[in-house]
């Protein structure tokens, strides 16, 4: 992660912000040594989440109450 200084920051804002959007490396701005802020690329977060998308993969039993067996707790057989 690269530092800068803020009065560099401000005279090269537009490049600086091109550069991260380029490099998708963040910067930290500094004012007399110490973080004042960081510039981070934009990510865009919205997925292609579809409703409905698993309901194929999902298998639904008639009774969930009732015990399964004794044939399937057996682990020796």
């Amino acid at each position: 992660m690269q530092t800068m200084g803020i009065s560099r920051f401000k005279t090269h804002a537009l490049k600086i912000i091109d550069q991260v959007a380029i490099t998708q490396e963040s910067i930290v701005i500094t004012k007399r040594g110490k973080p004042l802020a960081q510039l981070i690329p934009y990510r865009n977060l919205i997925s292609n989440h579809k409703p409905g998308k698993l309901a194929d993969t999902l298998v639904f039993e008639n009774d969930i109450v009732s015990p399964l067996g004794e044939e399937l707790w057996d682990s020796c057989k």
